[in-house]
Formats: C-alpha cells, sequence, structure tokens
C-alpha cells in the first residue's frame, strides 16, 4: 500500500497553484523491485527464477499510528483520535526536564488537553536552549486542522506571562483570526491577557503596555509616509518589543511566509528573528515543513547554520533535493527526536467520502468547444496585431493573455457542476443534515468591472468566464497606447527615429525601437506563471517596442478588437454566469446562505425578480466581522447551507460542535479541490475537528474534463490514509499506485518532452495512442499538432518551423489543455499519462526508481534484531546519537502453514506445482493462489510471498500442478535447505561467487540487513558521501521495519558492501564528539574550583563585607598602610581590597556610601557577583 505524505511531506498537487503544482515527491512511494541488480548469470532459466525471486524485501504497510504522549503525563486525554505518521511514531520524543506553571486546575478542568500540554511542555522546554549562533532556539507545531494549534499556542502564551514575559507577538494570515485568539485564550481561561490588534494602532504608536499584539504577515511590510516621517510596522514591532526581548513570538499558518528570499514578507519573517535573537520563536502550520524549500524562514530551529552539518540554507536544501524521496521524514524525525517538532493529525475515522463523477451535458460540450475555438482565434488575432504594429515586447502581453485563458477555463469547469451540486445538496437537507461548499475563487473581480461600466448598476447575474475574456481583449489587446504607456520605475532611451522599418515576422531593426528594462512579471496571482511564453517570439526577452504608425494601421488593429468583442458577446448568452450567485440564488438567496468568503458585495435577486447588486457590509459591522457573524448564523442553525472560500478557510470552525445548536451532520461538498493535497485537507479541517457530535461527509465533485479524476484521487487516497472510508463507486478511489498522480516529477517533463516531440513527428515513440480516436492514429496526431498550436505550448518559428514552447512545464502543460475541445484533452492527456507510467515502469525494472521509504520484509514476523553499536553525533547545541544495527529476516514459509493455507484455496489453477527440470535432486516448488484478472500470486518455501504475480501461461510452461503429499518433501528440503545457502548451491551444488570468496544471497531464506537509526540528519552528509563512493548512486534507501520484540525503527539501509567504511566513519566521528565534550567536561571542572574557592573566601570575609555597609563603620585605613606590599599573601590581599573600600568609603574624595561596592560588582574579572579573589588587584588599583 502507498505509503502517505506525512505532515511533513504533503504540500500540493493539484493544477491551477501559482507555482504549478508544488509536488513533493515524498507524497508517494511505490513497492517495486529490490534496487540490488546483483544477479547470477548461470543459465537463461534460472535467471528467470532469480527475476522472480530477488523482487522479494521491500513494500508498504499502513501509514498512520495512533497517538499518545510517550513521555508527558500530565492532563486529561484529548476528545478525539489523533495519529501520527508512521515514520515518526518510530522515534521517541527527548525526556521532558521543563516544569509547568500553568495552574492545576486548569489542567484539571481538561482546558488544555494532555496533547495539547504535552506540546507546550516541549515549546517551552527547547526555549531554554541557545543555539551556537546566540539564538535562543525555536520549536515547530504541526499539528493538522482541529487538534486545536490555537489552544496550544494560547497556553504557550500564557505560560510565559505567568513566568514574567508579559508581552507576546502573534502572527497570523487575516485579522479576523484576533477574534479567534482572542477566544482561544478565554478558553484557557487566560481573559486576563490582552490582545491588541496591529491594524487599529496607529504607526509609531508603542503605548500598550503588556499582553499579546496580534498582527498579520502582511502588516509586517507596512509602512506609511504621513506627516512627512517614513514609518514602518516592523519598526514598531521592534520597538514595542525592546532589543532584549525574551518573549514569544508566535508565527501561526506560517506557510505563508513561505518563499523568504524572493517574498519582502518572507524577508521581513527572517528580519524580525535576527534583530530579537534572545526571543522565544514558535512555528505553527500544518503543512509547516512539507517541502523543504518552505522551512527557510525556520532559522530558530538549528538544522542549518554555524555548528550543523549544513552552512546555509541553500546546502541543506540541496542535500535534501538530492537525496530523494524519504529525506523530508528524516528531517522530520530528528526534529521530533531533538524536542524541537510535534506532529498530530486528527483521524479521519467515522468520516466518510464518495467522489461523484458528473457526466457533461452535450450543451456544455458544444459551449465549452466553441470556447475553445474562439480563444484559439483570439491568440491568432493577437499574434497578427502585434505583428501589425511590430510590438516586440510581448512578454506583459503573453503573460496577461495565458492567465486569462487559465481562469476562464477553470470558471467553465466549475459551473459545469452547480447544477448536479445543487440537486446533491437538496436531497442532503431533506436528511436533515446541512451543507458547507468549498470554493477557491469567487469570481468578484469581475463583477465589480461590470458594475464600473455600468456606474454601479446591475441588472443581471455576470459570467465570470465571459468577463475575464472580454477584459482580457478590453484591457490587453496590442495597441498604439500600450507602446506609448511607460512601465512604471523602468528608464526608458529613445534612440532617434530612423525610417519606419519593414519588419519581417522575426528580425530585429536597430531604427525605431525604444528599449524597455521589463522585471516585472505581470501574471495576475495565483495564475500559471506564463508571463515570458509568448506563442511564436525568439524575441521575448528584451524588451523592444517599434514606434512610428499610421493611423490607417490604428484603424485596422480597432476591427480586429471589435470584431472579437462581438464574438465574446456572442459566446457570452450561452456561458454560465457566476457560480458563487448563482449558487446563492439557487440556494434561496442571502437570507437561507451563510457566505464566508473576502468579497465585498454580491448581486441578489429581489422579491420581484429583478436582479440587483448589493454590498454584503451590515449594519454597524465592517465586512472583517461579517464572516464572523455568518458563521455564528450557521452554528446557531439560522442558516443551513454555509460557502466557504480559500480566504476565509484558514482557521474558521463549522464542525458539529457539541456546543452550538446546529448539531446536524455536516455534509462538505467541494465544487473544485484546491491546488494542493494540504490545502484540501485544511479546508477539510474546517468541518472536521475536535469536539463534534458527529463527523462530517465529503463529497468532491469531478466532471469528466481531463485531470480531474486524477487530482480528485490524491486527495481521496490522503484521506483513506488517515482512516476515512469511502462510499459509493469504489473505483474512483482505488488504492493504486498514487505516484501515477504525482506528474510534478523528472518522470512527467520526460514524458512531456517524449510526446510533444512525438506529435511533431521528430521521434519514433514506444507507446502508441490511445485507441479508440475519432480518425485514427494519423488524425489523432494531426490534430493534437494543430491543438497544441491553438494553447500556444507549439510555436511557429520562421527559422525552425514549428517546435515547443521554451521553459514548457508540466503544470503549463496541464493548465493549458483545458484549452482544448472536450474529446481533444481527454485523448490527449491520456497519451501524456501512458508514457508517464511507461518511464516509472521503465526505471523500476532497472533499478533506478527511487521508492520514498519502504518497509523491510513487510507482513513478516520473523524479524530479530542481531546486534547494535551506538556512536554519538555532532548537534546543535545538543550532542545526539546514530545506532547501527544488524538484522536479520527469516523470510521461508515453512509447510505447515503453506499446507493450512492450501486447505482454504478451491480454484482449478489454484494449490502445489512442482518445476518440469529438477533443481539438484529435486524439482522447484511453489503454490499458487488466484489474484486479479488472470494472475496468480506464487509462494514458495525459501522467499514466502513473492512480490510480483505469475500469469498462469507463463507458470504452465516451466510448472506442472501436483498435490500436497507430492509436494511436501521438495518444499521441507528447499525450507530446510535455504536456511544458510543460496539457490546455487541447492540447484548446482556449488556457487561461483561465493567459491570467488564474495557473498550471494540469491533466494536465501535468511537475509540480513544493517540500518543506521537515529539523529540520521547530522550524519546524512558523511554516510551520503561513503555510499556514493563506493555504489556510485547517491540515493540512500529509507526503510521501516518492527522486529519480532515489537521495537519500530526507521533509518537508512546500509549496502553490505559499504559496512565497514560507514563503521569507521562513524567511529572517528564518534571520538571527536567524545573529545570534545572532555574538554566541555574540563572547563566545566576548572569554572566550579574557581567559583568554590571565591565562596570559601567570601564566607571567610563575611565581617568585612558587613563592616563594608555598616552606617558607622571601623576605620581600618591604618591597617593598610602597616601592610608590607611585597609580602602580602592571597588571603591578606582580599582583606585589603575589602579594608581599602571601607577606607575609601570613610575617607574618600567622593562619601557615596555604595561606591566601593560598584568596584566590586563592576569588575571586569567577575565570574559571579562577589567573586572578589579574581578582582581584588582592579580594586586596588580602582582603590
Amino acid at each position: 500500500m502507498p505509503t502517505l505524505p506525512s505532515a511533513l511531506a504533503m504540500d500540493g498537487e493539484n493544477y491551477l497553484h501559482p507555482e504549478g503544482p508544488q509536488l513533493d515527491s515524498s507524497l508517494f512511494s511505490v513497492a517495486t523491485s529490490n534496487m540490488e541488480p546483483q544477479r547470477t548469470q548461470s543459465a537463461p532459466e534460472e535467471e528467470e527464477d532469480a527475476e522472480e525471486e530477488e523482487t522479494e524485501e521491500l513494500g508498504h504497510v499502513d501509514t498512520y499510528a495512533e497517538y499518545r504522549p510517550s513521555k508527558s503525563t500530565i492532563g486529561i486525554s484529548h476528545p478525539d483520535i489523533v495519529v501520527e505518521t508512521n515514520t515518526l511514531s518510530s522515534v521517541p520524543p527527548p525526556d521532558i526536564t521543563y516544569t509547568l506553571s500553568i495552574p492545576e486546575a486548569t489542567i484539571n478542568r481538561g482546558l488544555l488537553s494532555a496533547l495539547q500540554l504535552e506540546a507546550i511542555i516541549y515549546a517551552c522546554q527547547q526555549h531554554e536552549v541557545i543555539l551556537q549562533n546566540n539564538q535562543r532556539a525555536g520549536f515547530l507545531i504541526g499539528d493538522g486542522a482541529g487538534v486545536g494549534k490555537g489552544r496550544t499556542v494560547a497556553g504557550i502564551i500564557l505560560e510565559n506571562y505567568l513566568k514574567g514575559r508579559k508581552k507576546s507577538l502573534w502572527f497570523s494570515i487575516s485579522n479576523d483570526l484576533k477574534f479567534d485568539a482572542e477566544r482561544d485564550l478565554k478558553d484557557i481561561d487566560a481573559q486576563n491577557i490582552p490582545v491588541h490588534a496591529l491594524n487599529k494602532i496607529k504607526y509609531g504608536d508603542t503605548a500598550t503596555s503588556e499582553g499579546v499584539l496580534f498582527a498579520t504577515y502582511s502588516a509586517l511590510i507596512g509602512e506609511s509616509q504621513a506627516g512627512g516621517q517614513h514609518r514602518t510596522r516592523i519598526k514598531q514591532i521592534i520597538d514595542w518589543c525592546k532589543p532584549d526581548f525574551d518573549g514569544v513570538i508566535i508565527f501561526d499558518e506560517c506557510h505563508k511566509a513561505k518563499n523568504a528570499t524572493s517574498t519582502k514578507m518572507g524577508k521581513a519573517v527572517l528580519d524580525l528573528q535576527n534583530k530579537l535573537p534572545r526571543a522565544r520563536v514558535v512555528y505553527a502550520s500544518a503543512t509547516g515543513a512539507s517541502e523543504p524549500k518552505n522551512m527557510i524562514y525556520m532559522s530558530r530551529l538549528g538544522i542549518w547554520g554555524e555548528g550543523t552539518p549544513f552552512r546555509a540554507f541553500d546546502d541543506f536544501l540541496h542535500a535534501i533535493e538530492k537525496r530523494g524521496v524519504g529525506a523530508m521524514e528524516i528531517v522530520a524525525m530528528d526534529m521530533k527526536v531533538s524536542g524541537m517538532y510535534i506532529a498530530r493529525q486528527l483521524s479521519f475515522s467515522g468520516v466518510s467520502f464518495r467522489i461523484e463523477e458528473i457526466a457533461l451535458d452535450n450543451d456544455f460540450k458544444l459551449v465549452y468547444n466553441k470556447a475553445a475555438i474562439l480563444w484559439a482565434e483570439a491568440l491568432q488575432v493577437f499574434m497578427r496585431a502585434a505583428d501589425e504594429l511590430g510590438l516586440v515586447s510581448r512578454k506583459s502581453l503573453w503573460g496577461q493573455f495565458w492567465s486569462s485563458h487559465q481562469r476562464f477555463f477553470k470558471y467553465l469547469c466549475i459551473a459545469a457542476k452547480v447544477r448536479c451540486l445543487v440537486e446533491l445538496a437538496q436531497k442532503e437537507l431533506q436528511a436533515g443534515k446541512c451543507i458547507v461548499i468549498g470554493l477557491q475563487s469567487t469570481g468578484e473581480s469581475r463583477t465589480r468591472e461590470v458594475l464600473d461600466e455600468n456606474d454601479g448598476h446591475l441588472d443581471r447575474f455576470v459570467s465570470a468566464a465571459e468577463g475575464v475574456f472580454q477584459s482580457l481583449v478590453t484591457k490587453h489587446f496590442p495597441s498604439e497606447k500600450q507602446r506609448r504607456e511607460k512601465a512604471p520605475g523602468n528608464k526608458r532611451k529613445r534612440k532617434p527615429r530612423g525610417r519606419q522599418p519593414k519588419v519581417p515576422k522575426h528580425t530585429m531593426d536597430s531604427g525605431g525601437v525604444i528599449n524597455i528594462s521589463d522585471d516585472s512579471s505581470s501574471d495576475s496571482d495565483g495564475m500559471d506563471t506564463d508571463s515570458n511564453s509568448s506563442p511564436d517570439s525568439l524575441l521575448d526577452n528584451d524588451d523592444v517596442i517599434f514606434v512610428n504608425h499610421t493611423s490607417c494601421q490604428t484603424a485596422r488593429i480597432e476591427e480586429m478588437k471589435q470584431g472579437l468583442l462581438n464574438k465574446i458577446a456572442m459566446l457570452g448568452k450561452e456561458l454560465p454566469l457566476n457560480t458563487l450567485d448563482e449558487l446563492i440564488d439557487k440556494f434561496g438567496g442571502p437570507d437561507k446562505v451563510s457566505e464566508m468568503t473576502g468579497r465585498k458585495g454580491r448581486v441578489v435577486r429581489c422579491l420581484d425578480g429583478s436582479v440587483r447588486y448589493e454590498s454584503r457590509a451590515e449594519q454597524g459591522l465592517t465586512i472583517d466581522h461579517i464572516n464572523i457573524k455568518e458563521k455564528d448564523r450557521f452554528m446557531g442553525a439560522e442558516k443551513l447551507v454555509a460557502i466557504i472560500s480559500e480566504a476565509a478557510s484558514s482557521g474558521i470552525s463549522l464542525q458539529a460542535d457539541k456546543r452550538v445548536k446546529n448539531q446536524k451532520r455536516r455534509v462538505h461538498m467541494t465544487l473544485e479541490l484546491p491546488w494542493s493535497a494540504d490545502r484540501a485537507i485544511q479546508q477539510f479541517g474546517r468541518t472536521h475537528r475536535s469536539n463534534q457530535v458527529t463527523a462530517p461527509e465529503y463529497i468532491f465533485l469531478i466532471s469528466e474534463l481531463a485531470g480531474e479524476r486524477r487530482f480528485a484521487s490524491i486527495v481521496a487516497k490522503r484521506l483513506e490514509s488517515l482512516g476515512a472510508l469511502t462510499h459509493g463507486d469504489r473505483r474512483a478511489t482505488e488504492s493504486r499506485d498514487l505516484s501515477k498522480y504525482n506528474f510534478e516529477n523528472k518522470y512527467g517533463t520526460k514524458a512531456l518532452d517524449k510526446i510533444t516531440k512525438a506529435i511533431l513527428g521528430h521521434i519514433e515513440n514506444k507507446v502508441p495512442p490511445p485507441k479508440g480516436y475519432p480518425g485514427g492514429d494519423a488524425t489523432f496526431f494531426r490534430d493534437m499538432k494543430h491543438g497544441m498550436m491553438d494553447v500556444g505550448i507549439f510555436c511557429r518559428e520562421s527559422r525552425f518551423g514549428i517546435s515547443t514552447e521554451k521553459d514548457c512545464s508540466i503544470t503549463k502543460f496541464l493548465n493549458r489543455i483545458l484549452g482544448l475541445e472536450v474529446h481533444k484533452q481527454n485523448y490527449l492527456f491520456q497519451y501524456f499519462t501512458d508514457n508517464f507510467d511507461y518511464l516509472i515502469e521503465k526505471d523500476k525494472k532497472e533499478g533506478k526508481y527511487d521508492m520514498g521509504i519502504l518497509d523491510l520484509a513487510p507482513g513478516n514476523d520473523e524479524i530479530y534484531e542481531e546486534k547494535q553499536e551506538t556512536f554519538l553525533t555532532v548537534g546543535n547545541p545538543q550532542d545526539g546519537q546514530v545506532v547501527l544495527y544488524k538484522i536479520s529476516v527469516d523470510r521461508g514459509m515453512p509447510w505447515e502453514e503453506a499446507f493450512n493455507r492450501s486447505l482454504k484455496l478451491s480454484g482449478p489453477d489454484e494449490g502445489f506445482y512442482l518445476s518440469l527440470k529438477l533443481r539438484g535432486n529435486h524439482p522447484c516448488v511453489l503454490l499458487a493462489e488466484q489474484g486479479r484478472g488472470k494472475h496468480l500470486i506464487v509462494y514458495k518455501p525459501n522467499i514466502g510471498k513473492q512480490t510480483h504475480p505469475e500469469s498462469l501461461d507463463n507458470l504452465q510452461q516451466r510448472y506442472r500442478k501436483s498435490t500436497p503429499e507430492e509436494a511436501r518433501d521438495s518444499w521441507e528440503n528447499q525450507f530446510t535447505f535455504s536456511f544458510k545457502k543460496c539457490s546455487h548451491a541447492n540447484w548446482n551444488g556449488k556457487c561461483k561467487k561465493i567459491e570467488e570468496g564474495q557473498e550471494c544471497l540469491q533466494g536465501m531464506r535468511l537475509r540480513q540487513y544493517h540500518m543506521l537509526c537515529g539523529a540520521l540528519l547530522r550524519v546524512w552528509k558523511r554516510v551520503s558521501d561513503v555510499v556514493s563512493d563506493i555504489t556510485s548512486s547517491s540515493i540512500l534507501q529509507i526503510v521501516r521495519l518492527k522486529t519480532k520484540q515489537h521495537n519500530k525503527q526507521v533509518g537508512i539501509k546500509i549496502p553490505e558492501n559499504c559496512v565497514a567504511r560507514v563503521r569507521e566513519e562513524l567511529l572517528q566521528m564518534d571520538e571527536e564528539v567524545k573529545r570534545r565534550r572532555k574538554e566541555r567536561e574540563q572547563q566545566a571542572a576548572d569554572l566550579r574550583l574557581v567559583e568554590e574557592r571565591n565562596r570559601k573566601m567570601e564566607q571567610e570575609n563575611k565581617h568585612l563585607l558587613a563592616n563594608l555597609f555598616n552606617p558607622k563603620p571601623m576605620l581600618n585605613h591604618s591597617l593598610v598602610r602597616s601592610l608590607p606590599q611585597n609580602q602580602i599573601s592571597q588571603q591578606q590581599r582580599l582583606q585589603i581590597v575589602l579594608f581599602a573600600a571601607v577606607y575609601d568609603r570613610t575617607h574618600g574624595p567622593t562619601p557615596s556610601p555604595l561606591r566601593a561596592y560598584s568596584h566590586i560588582t563592576a569588575c571586569p574579572a567577575l565570574g559571579s557577583r562577589f567573586s572578589l579573589s579574581t578582582c581584588s588587584v582592579h580594586l586596588l588599583e580602582a582603590v
């Protein structure tokens, strides 16, 4: 069974992602053949058997384990079942040394559950640690939606407040969540801690005293020029904290601070952490560590930087990305062991989901196809106009064109499902349930455009799709104005105007050009980053625009534009309306529907049937508060339908909570799945949370357009692995190998390259085109070639004919093909996936496929730990350790087990088989059981169950059916013989490899593995260098196993031939650590000695100190004078110091009573406040 994306390995797998599918390959892993292609070459049929057997060894088991705190014992258990990924559950957290200050009453009343308290303890414990760069260590809470991150964070703030740290910073993604922060604090009885919203405080004002300063990430980059002063929010925050701030900074939903290098916001997050080195930082995000590149802002984890194996973040990123699939899991385990990370998720048991496939009706297909044809025509018109104008700067033009293209088809896809969704929802409402509908986009911008055009009046529902197309043509059609307009901030160099250049399509003339340097990428937010991809321009990157045009030309351009607009208006009559407005209308208007989105207004139907636009704001409520109000109406059962968008989906709770009036079962329907499985789980976390009466049902609505089914199955798979049940069509979510749907990897890129070349006729492709295309293969290739030109994937170039657009990524491909007619995109997508599957199969056969985390000997209980060696590793700041295990696995199947299994078989082809040829003195024997289709599952005495099924025909060529009596002798003989001998010794009486002094494991029952576990991140580089040195493969296979003693382990499988070198490397490191440790201990001992001596002296001179502070001191200066300076012992010197101090105090020029005391305490040599001996010299000088 495929492994699961853990809380750590999940970011993204849908089309329509701003940067394309953000897929982490560690999401999926596949059981396949063993990766050690050490085969013998004795005879062809032996080779066949070898093939069958050596594929054993690695596989998959279930992926989540139920979670209970292992070291923390306080608190009442969490109200719901919580799980943790198998990999994480195989390592323990560190021991607890921290003592909580949270009052007993809060704990005993269950205001914080045991899980939440555990996270608070580990966070506060980690905050005691100072990293080697002198910053305080941070903590990452990776709990999934619904585990109660908010309360955990409130608990951390309360704990620090009770310890006297009264100021905290809380960053989140929207100002609405301030109310949730207040609620969380109130829930744990900490309502006395005030929460101040930064957006309500004037710039420069730092008057608010203590409490929580709540701000959004975007506020971090806020600045104001009011009153002629330049003020920034970040400076205001730092002034409020003061530089020596040691309170808490919470980065909530911190994945929003992604791209710290490229975005201002990310830079500000890093900047704030650097300016407040002693702050106690907590990162909280369900998807925090899913992708290594998102961790750049987590500088306080101490994984990279001084004293770690990785000098800078880039080194860490490169190491992890190079290491292939399971590396992020190792990072997560390392973080958990080190006490800086905790990640639990709500189990989805009780939740059910189904996938509803919506057949597109013919009318819709007709409209879709018309739209696809019109967009292809628009592309040609845009190109003609740009050529006519001699526009060479097409970067921003194509950026706008393709992002509109993508949005248009996205709206169209969603609109196709509205009718079906409403029918399904009405049925569920009649059954006494309530509905939550998840959307990604609201289409508001289009409605506002129509409003502006009509001076604020609207008398019809607007089509979002039509709007996107229309505004593209009105605003961005190539024009005179475009070439005159100055891009903001761009310097312009004018050359003298020469004669009007005659410009063939692909040349540049130096006459009459304007150069514009343009870095601005003009894609609209969240869209296909297609900015510099014109379908046929080689002159893209240098923005050069030609000048000098005639008015007759302008007229021609205007005519083209008008023609297009007229066609769009014609098509617009058939296009579906804005999804959100239509949904609300179909459910009976705003009085029946709670809308929680980011939009400001909506189009509604009045009682008389007319339509008007109205603002969403209500009397006395700002737009910020509307969503909260709507949520309360839904939870209070005033409304039974809720619609949530991406904007509202973080942090809002809509579950059937035991504390609210509306406890009907929630049915959560998604019209469009988000861009990634993470986001989907985040959205489902709105309706599936702790403390609910019933678990929700999920319905995914998917159409038959290319790719939708695939993406739904990714999310379904994730839900299934979290324990959800599927209803309805079982096939829709069959647990097939999910890597099939992760296209954003090297196989996807190769497959895309292959199909584009095959369609252009540059190569002969081994994968045939899909069967059943109208007109056969030749027509398929011809149509696809035209289709790919229509959506700009192929471009016609004067010099090379047709070629593929540069930088055409998988994402771009999946987004663009939505612009093909329905049947074409489905066939093209099929052709692409066929190629994709072929490439993966090919790599699996050649042993090159990186399989993620695999289970060693799955389904086998006979796993023993034979020996373990422990080595110390360098840490930041604590040292860790790794353990090298030697594991042995007995994978054979004894006769009794085989015989009992055979008794349950009844099929005609099932039962025992003997080979037609003798091997040694006995035939080979196996037990066959009916599998899927015509395949048989095979068991052998020496290897147990064979990984790959056999086809019946293949089996009958080499084996004959036999009775159990006949088979028994051979079975028992082979079982015994293969315990420690290879198949060749069994077959031929001897083995070439063993005679040559090598090792041969072919077909042996007992297998031995070496496995390295523990703080792997710290030794990763060293081990991988050794392994790649010897095996020339940089992949370290990560494996999991459960031994007979029920110990779970996850670690790196060390190839047999590398064990000795790896052991040497580890020993060397172990010695380094021990040496350092010794040095540190010696230093500490020396320091203790000095302190002890000082303490003794202080004791002995108590009376002198007393005299120092006595209001009527004795005058001892005469004694001081009488001591000869050259024979003063240490003890006497100390007394002199004190006497001198007293003398100074009574006879000094400034009779300040504590002047001498200040000499003592300010002495630079002081170790502790009264370490007099070390500072006596300074004091004598001072006195």
